[in-house]
């Protein structure tokens, strides 16, 4: 038997980290289609240097017919029961359209998943706009870092996760990371951390628990959930009557100064510790190591982004970095840690409610005009933009009374989650095509078994703005279908006989032309650029002769797969602004790891500080509910825990939920460890057992969110929103806590 080597990524998080899988065939077949399949150390990928976590390592175990869905599902006398591919997609073809009769086109909800591949991101967008003409398409992506996405664009006019790659991490002079856990979230991601202590910077950790991570840092600070912005205020504050602002930079590259820093000046130092719990004498220490080294970064993650005021929190902390004059400079600036796998991908290319390919927006009539050209479409036919996720999910069963739902576990993920799925019971219909049956998946009429990672071939975008290539290693079982099949079908039945190929290249190559010209432009990448450079930041324009933040004109790309070289001059590709010598017919674009270095992407290539002031969380703490409650993951588990759970060894390591709780607070209510605790909220009530602790704040209580039952995290949070990412505010409620006994 012949062993057969794949390079190839992590399905999980966003690092999307390196791997090789290793296939043996195997007669006796246990239905994974490709025989033994074993992840081996990829050491080439920058990314983890050949680290995985236990997540990525054990990521073949789905591949097992034993955990996962094998066969298409009905709904038939209440029950699910198998059926043929023919007959499920006629069923769901059939409840689509009878909608669409019945309730016009935006009855048809979509709703897709941060780990779809760009390529099945951007057909499922095109499907909705271009076959079901509903502007109701959104994703869960929308949970995890649209406010960061939005305080971005609003700063910088651009989104990309980090505008640098990590390896500028270790090479800085001081990290703040704000409201991440990487030691569980994203382990491999650690050794950065560790390095950059070891070349001699500091690590300040901002997070109400001691967490993993928080035990590397220098400094760890520990607000009340909730109190990021006031936190991010107090420190511009302090950088003010310091002296330590970078008055060069903010006149030479920013606007908007004078604004945030009134705003700031009103959170004086003694207020803010009133506010979050964090000493004045920490808060003079985070500025003293954060200023004086010459150079500094930010880097949020979901602790301060999933709140009611996530975009302008996010605002604090970039208006933190432009006064002391560190975006778009070597080993500085702002940066978001992106969670999905592909939740940077999957809102570029047409998943968000607001969005064309290429991060084009929905109401600019010249993105329509360029998209619609590219799809073959009357600008005019495209929708306008939808609901936000949360709004889509809560219109189920009144305006939206069908949905297609990809690649997620709302049942389980989403905020207020038991209202979520009484929402998702009283629809007329509901189709799901997934890899396992998910909680979500047990309420469908359909139910489609959908390949995997390692079946099938397609693109990526990690939270660096790499964009990578997932190679297929084996194939799929018999009755597996891929998603881009499914799609191409459904288009089919509904009267589209064209334009939705099933070939994940022949739809790159589509991409690329949608994306040409926008703020992600992927059009001078090809995959076998893909395979040959171990990944291609964006932007990255077919041809070099135009600015580095991809806001220039470009042509369309060329699809012939010619000999090509690189630009020499990678620094000068790095600079927005700069133009590339062309050389030879040849010549592409080396793409752009590095944004901002000369210029800003707004029109005026300066960057916007926004006067943001502090205001409370959408529900504080009262006689009725006096503690805070805030979520977060474990490190064997991912996200709804749909896959993970069915992971023998990460089941093991993490097998149900729990409610950590200080010592203090124990004892108040007469707590004990291991008992079980009732977490009550305006929205519902969970049970899980206590886990006793020093390394939270009294006044906090932490439950992780992967699990459903009566542990179901998420059934006691809160969807109050952000009013210009719409993000729900996951990361704080108050609650009351009693002994379930």
């Amino acid at each position: 038997m012949q062993t057969s080597v794949t390079p190839t990524h992590c399905p999980y998080c966003a690092l999307q980290c390196g791997m090789n899988l290793t296939s043996v065939p195997d007669s006796s077949n246990d239905g994974n289609g490709g025989g033994v399949v074993e992840v081996t150390e990829r050491a080439d990928f920058p990314v983890n240097r050949g680290a995985l976590c236990g997540k990525g390592r054990t990521a073949p175990a789905l591949l097992s017919s034993g955990v996962r869905l094998t066969t298409p599902l009905i709904r038939s006398d209440g029950a699910l029961r198998p059926a043929t591919w023919d007959e499920a997609l006629d069923r769901i073809a059939d409840g689509l359209s009878r909608t669409r009769t019945e309730h016009g086109p935006d009855a048809c909800g979509v709703f897709g998943g941060g780990g779809l591949t760009n390529e099945k991101a951007y057909t499922l967008g095109k499907f909705a706009r271009v076959v079901l003409g509903t502007s109701q398409i959104d994703y869960n992506g929308r949970f995890c870092m649209s406010s960061a996405a939005a305080g971005g664009i609003r700063a910088f006019g651009l989104d990309r996760g980090l505008p640098f790659p990590l390896e500028d991490i270790p090479k800085t002079g001081c990290v703040i990371l704000v409201g991440s856990n990487l030691a569980e979230t994203m382990p491999p991601a650690l050794r950065y951390l560790t390095e950059l202590r070891d070349n001699g910077g500091k690590l300040i950790v901002i997070d109400p628990r001691r967490t993993r991570t928080a035990e590397q840092a220098d400094l760890h600070l520990a607000p009340r959930p909730g109190t990021d912005l006031a936190l991010a205020l107090g420190l511009l504050h302090l950088v003010v009557a310091e002296g330590r602002t970078d008055e060069a930079y903010i006149q030479e590259r920013t606007s908007g100064w004078e604004e945030a820093r009134a705003a700031a000046m009103a959170h004086w130092p003694e207020y803010v510790e009133r506010i979050t719990g964090v000493s004045v004498p920490e808060l003079r220490e985070t500025v003293r190591m954060f200023c004086e080294p010459e150079s500094a970064m930010v880097l949020t993650a979901r602790g301060p982004e999933q709140q009611s005021k996530g975009t302008d929190t996010v605002g604090a902390w970039i208006n933190l970095c432009l006064a002391t004059g560190r975006p778009g400079r070597p080993n500085s600036g702002y940066g978001c840690l992106t969670g999905q796998g592909n939740g940077q991908g999957g809102r570029e290319h047409g998943q968000k409610a607001d969005q064309l390919p290429g991060y084009r927006k929905l109401d600019d009539p010249a993105a329509r005009r360029h998209v619609a050209e590219v799809w073959g479409i009357d600008p005019d036919s495209l929708p306008g933009p939808g609901r936000s996720a949360y709004e889509l999910l809560d219109a189920m069963g009144t305006d939206i009374h069908a949905l297609l739902l990809m690649a997620s576990n709302p049942v389980v993920s989403a905020p207020r989650a038991a209202h979520i799925e009484e929402r998702l019971r009283s629809l007329d219909f509901l189709a799901v095509a997934d890899v396992v049956l998910s909680e979500t998946a047990e309420l469908a009429d359909v139910v489609l078994p959908v390949a995997q990672w390692a079946e099938e071939t397609g693109t990526t975008t990690n939270l660096e703005g790499r964009v990578l290539l997932r190679r297929q290693a084996i194939t799929p079982p018999d009755g597996i279908r891929s998603d881009l099949h499914v799609m191409h079908e459904l288009a089919a039945r509904l009267g589209v006989e064209k334009g939705f190929p099933t070939d994940p290249e022949e739809v790159f190559e589509e991409l690329r032309r949608a994306s040409a010209g926008g703020p992600a432009d992927y059009s001078g990448i090809t995959y076998r650029r893909l395979a040959e450079e171990n990944g291609v930041f964006w932007p990255c324009p077919a041809t070099p002769t135009t600015t580095g933040t991809g806001t220039g004109p470009l042509k369309s790309a060329a699809t012939e797969e010619a000999p090509h070289t690189v630009v020499p001059d990678a620094t000068a590709a790095n600079r927005p602004g700069v133009e590339l010598p062309v050389t030879g017919a040849g010549e592409v674009h080396p793409g752009t790891p590095r944004l901002f270095l000369d210029r800003f992407a707004t029109p005026d290539g300066r960057a916007r500080f926004v006067a943001v002031n502090h205001r409370p969380s959408a529900e504080e703490p009262d006689a009725e509910y006096p503690v805070l409650l805030t979520t977060g993951r474990v490190v064997s588990q991912y996200q709804s825990g749909a896959q993970t759970r069915r992971v023998d060894e990460l089941n093991a390591a993490a097998p149900g939920p729990f409610v950590e709780l200080h010592p203090r607070l124990a004892e108040r209510l007469g707590a004990v460890e291991g008992e079980p605790l009732a977490i009550v909220s305006r929205r519902g009530r969970a049970v899980a057992p206590a886990r006793i602790t020093t390394t939270i704040r009294p006044d906090t209580v932490f439950m992780p969110f992967h699990w459903p039952g009566e542990g179901r995290a998420n059934t006691l949070t809160n969807p109050a929103l952000d009013p210009i990412s719409r993000m729900p505010e996951f990361k704080t409620c108050a609650v009351r806590v009693e002994r379930a006994s």
